[in-house]
């Protein structure tokens, strides 16, 4: 009920608005056909969207997963958090096997302690991760208990952070973020915005330093930590949830204001390894690039494995991918690869887990053999199935795409060459909790096999990778910033 009024109450707004794109795109002269990326990850055309536009409520984000997941492949990396934080939000997906996470629903404005329940679900196919106000624009402030509180509300992209000098006047995690030194005027990419420190620091007295009467470095220093600790929260409840231990895991980080932010994270998490790719500013657009076209199929049906209704289901899978295919092939006329998959959970669960369902039909006694393999899927999530209970399936999907090219392996440089820079800035540096002197490196100068030794700021035209005192950075073939988190410092 709530996906369907979600979408017949954007879809009149959405519908002109990519009926009017797609008008001026050919009028610009390009008489290409419009696809667009949705939630779950796969292109899809621009009918479809307009039919279903609740479908791209996480469309963004979802491509950064796919460019996480895409390098995650590259080096081979089985455990991966992936860090996406930009001018409002933050989003953190765990990529396994190379493969984002998905699920059947998603929760929009989580409310109380990033917690489930406690948003506004939406029952579309959706790329799963959690996703909190937490960006460079989100607005600080201290509530009546004296705490310092990031978010939800942002100073977007207009008027902006009080350093932009666009008219905003309350403190933001930028303005924090250019207090502390981790950008500076000199070095910040967007040649149209002149930064201003000193607007950036009266906005953080009159935000948080009155309030609490801290100094301006101490009011921005707890700026950083809170939003550093809430982002660190939400991928620690995002882990438990999926009943994960992200240790062992590395981070890949990307969007404007995430790989300033990522080494504090891993220092949270416990994680050691960064990465942090070229054309992190745009992450998500390059994942864009990357995406199949797919679409999935999703219908509700009740059946208990030990009264399997083998017919239903086979003609209800047949049905769901007759539905996605005829999507798909709009986009493609590649032969596509077909995935099923069922929901299933035991009796008196309200939650359900996904179970890979095999190619072609069931049989009457397939219902043992459906059984297995949800324990067997159950016991990955939880530990230990339980024995007794009867088990439900209540949600079917078949999902089909385009198949997606094999992703070329990167041999990992070693450190060759160490690089210094030729200027430096005072920076705070959280490892230390103090001032030092940091070390400004273009990143278009580094060549593969350079190593950059923290205290450092890498800087590049989209945004900065900030390495703390024992950080090291190491640029491999491909351009990627491998990062070891924390080294000298244990």
């Amino acid at each position: 009920f709530n996906t369907v009024c979600a979408n017949a109450y954007v879809q009149p707004v959405i519908s002109s608005y990519l009926r009017r794109l797609q008008d001026q795109i050919r009028a610009a002269g390009a008489s290409c056909p419009v696809h667009l990326i949705h939630s779950g990850g796969g292109l899809m055309s621009l009918d479809t969207a307009v039919l279903f536009p609740v479908r791209l409520v996480e469309s963004g984000p979802a491509g950064g997963a796919i460019f996480a997941a895409d390098i995650a492949a590259r080096y081979q990396l089985n455990g991966v958090v992936s860090f996406d934080m930009g001018g409002t939000t933050a989003k953190i997906c765990l990529i396994e096997n190379h493969t984002p996470r998905t699920a059947k629903s998603f929760e929009v404005a989580r409310t109380h302690r990033f917690t489930k329940g406690s948003g506004m679900p939406i029952s579309i196919p959706v790329i799963e991760m959690i996703e909190i106000g937490a960006g460079g624009g989100s607005i600080a402030g201290v509530d009546r208990l004296g705490q310092i509180r990031i978010g939800p509300r942002s100073a977007g992209s207009a008027p902006g952070p009080a350093a932009y000098q666009r008219g905003g006047t309350e403190a933001t995690v930028t303005d924090a973020d250019l207090v502390l030194g981790r950008l500076s005027p000199e070095t910040f990419g967007a040649t149209a915005i002149e930064l201003s420190p000193e607007e950036a620091a009266a906005a953080i007295d009159r935000g948080v330093g009155a309030a609490l009467e801290l100094d301006t470095e101490r009011a921005a220093v707890g700026i950083s930590e809170v939003v550093d600790e809430n982002m660190t929260n939400a991928a620690r409840v995002h882990a438990v949830e999926n009943g994960t231990d992200v240790a062992g895991f590395t981070m890949i980080a990307f969007g404007g204001a995430a790989p300033l932010h990522a080494s504090r994270l891993c220092d949270k998490l416990g994680l050691h390894e960064l990465i942090v790719p070229p054309g992190a500013g745009v992450g998500s657009a390059i994942g864009f690039l990357r995406a199949p076209f797919a679409y999935e199929a999703v219908r509700s049906f009740y059946t208990v494995t030990h009264d399997f209704d083998h017919e239903a289901v086979n003609a209800l899978l047949a049905e769901l991918t007759q539905e996605a295919e005829s999507f798909v092939r709009e986009g493609t006329d590649v032969e596509p690869t077909i995935e099923r998959r069922v929901h299933m959970r035991y009796a008196g669960q309200g939650w359900e887990i996904p179970v890979d369902l095999p190619a072609g039909e069931f049989e009457a006694n397939d219902h043992e053999q459906l059984a297995q393999r949800f324990e067997k899927a159950y016991e990955e999530f939880f530990g230990r199935p339980i024995h007794g209970l009867a088990v439900e399936a209540v949600s079917w999907a078949v999902r089909v795409s385009s198949p997606r090219p094999a992703a070329e392996p990167i041999e990992r440089a070693t450190a060759t060459t160490d690089i210094t820079g030729e200027t430096t800035r005072p920076l705070h540096d959280p490892a230390l909790g103090r001032r030092v002197e940091a070390h400004i490196v273009e990143r278009a100068s580094l060549s593969t096999g350079d190593r950059v030794i923290g205290p450092a700021a890498i800087v590049e035209s989209q945004t900065t990778t900030i390495l703390a005192t024992g950080d090291e950075a190491v640029c491999q073939a491909d351009g990627c910033l491998l990062i070891r988190v924390g080294g000298g410092r244990r």
